[in-house]
């Protein structure tokens, strides 16, 4: 038996950021937006299409930004609104799409083998598209194919606005005529090699062998051998496969020591966050939950701006914790949940010092899986022993 043809749509939102700022001040439509954190110290996390256009891109550092595009409208950014448009893109798709990925705050599969039994896949994802604009006003582009890796290498040649169907059959011709560095991973080392073994576009790549690129390029060189001829075997995993993670404490001795519980509360927090940057996840909804000696047990939770840092997982930790406890109760057991959770996007966390805090994150956990998960822990969390 014949496997159905494969269709997988992947959908990107132009410039969010930028656009989500644009909806909410239509005075900087058309104008060379950064959207970032200082100038001396930030990072660029998203662009307008006018100030591409010389030459600022996502993840710069905004002094140079600033220098290659003086003219420049700055925004600081309002994270909780990218939040709210990013839940509301996903919400259109999920309540039309049979299988969807959300790989990050701003960029979704979608999975349509097997519906061109009963109608246009194409038709059905330009449909979905111009619902998503007229209802967020959001400017959004897709490319359509067989695979993963072609329609994303396609999205981007739609854009900014646009869509791409390529047909089942034409992928390689399709890449051929394409830049190299187009395949995702492709970075500026593998691009200097490329270029060295006389490869400028991906078609190059397909007059080489397979055995030619893995000799020079090890099993990534097979890889982009067969990605060159579009070839690529990802799936779309579900966005609902990864619901949440989560931790709770059922204490040996019932305890009202408030300090004691937020010391165990900041300890737990660090615990999901941590399991959560291990699995290159941003969380969208924190719980806490508490139960007393009785059994009685109650829980809260709030929704909060796409992350993956500690120090804003443990603010919204804290802030339930207050909300929910009742003073002077002892308490048997404490939880924290981590749910909304979304693949990791590093445009979501560019603001202010946000490249300087990742990097610390990511020191800390580096130590946390050479010496143990409990090697590092905040002084709160570390109890006094008794002399």
């Amino acid at each position: 038996m014949n496997k159905p043809q494969r269709y997988i749509a992947h959908f990107d939102l132009d410039s969010f950021f930028v656009s989500v700022e644009v909806l909410n001040n239509p005075a900087l439509k058309d104008k060379p937006v950064i959207v970032g954190g200082s100038r001396e110290r930030g990072v660029v996390a998203a662009c307008s299409y006018a100030a591409r256009k010389f030459g600022v891109h996502s993840a710069m550092a905004m002094k140079k930004a600033m220098q290659l595009c003086p003219q420049a409208i700055l925004v600081r950014g309002t994270r909780g609104e990218y939040s709210r448009f990013s839940r509301w893109v996903t919400e259109i798709i999920a309540a039309k799409a049979p299988l969807f990925e959300k790989a990050s705050i701003d960029e979704f599969y979608i999975d349509l083998t097997g519906m061109d039994k009963y109608f246009d896949p194409y038709q059905w994802t330009i449909d979905l598209r111009q619902e998503i604009i007229d209802k967020t006003q959001l400017p959004i582009s897709f490319g359509l194919s067989s695979n993963k890796l072609v329609s994303k290498i396609a999205t981007d040649e739609a854009k900014p606005n646009g869509y791409i169907f390529i047909q089942p059959g034409r992928e390689r011709d399709f890449l051929a005529p394409l830049p190299v560095n187009k395949i995702p991973g492709v970075g500026e080392s593998t691009f200097i090699t490329l270029k060295e073994m006389g490869i400028k576009y991906i078609g190059d790549i397909t007059k080489k062998s397979a055995d030619e690129m893995e000799k020079k390029l090890g099993k990534w060189g097979a890889d982009l051998w067969q990605k060159a001829h579009g070839i690529h075997h990802g799936e779309v995993h579900s966005y609902h496969e990864a619901k949440s993670i989560s931790t709770e404490n059922t204490f040996e001795t019932n305890t009202a020591d408030v300090e004691f519980l937020l010391s165990e509360l900041v300890r737990m927090t660090e615990r999901v966050g941590y399991e959560l940057r291990q699995d290159e996840k941003l969380a969208g909804c924190i719980a806490v939950k508490i139960r007393y000696p009785n059994f009685d047990t109650t829980s809260r939770q709030t929704t909060i701006n796409y992350t993956l840092r500690d120090d804003e997982l443990i603010f919204a930790a804290k802030d339930l914790f207050h909300k929910l406890y009742k003073k002077g109760q002892p308490v048997r057991l404490l939880g924290v949940r981590l749910s909304e959770l979304t693949n990791h996007a590093v445009q979501a966390s560019l603001f202010d010092d946000g490249e300087k805090k990742n990097n610390l994150y990511k020191a800390i956990d580096d130590v946390k899986n050479k010496f143990g998960k409990t090697f590092l822990q905040k002084g709160r969390t570390v109890r006094k022993e008794k002399e």
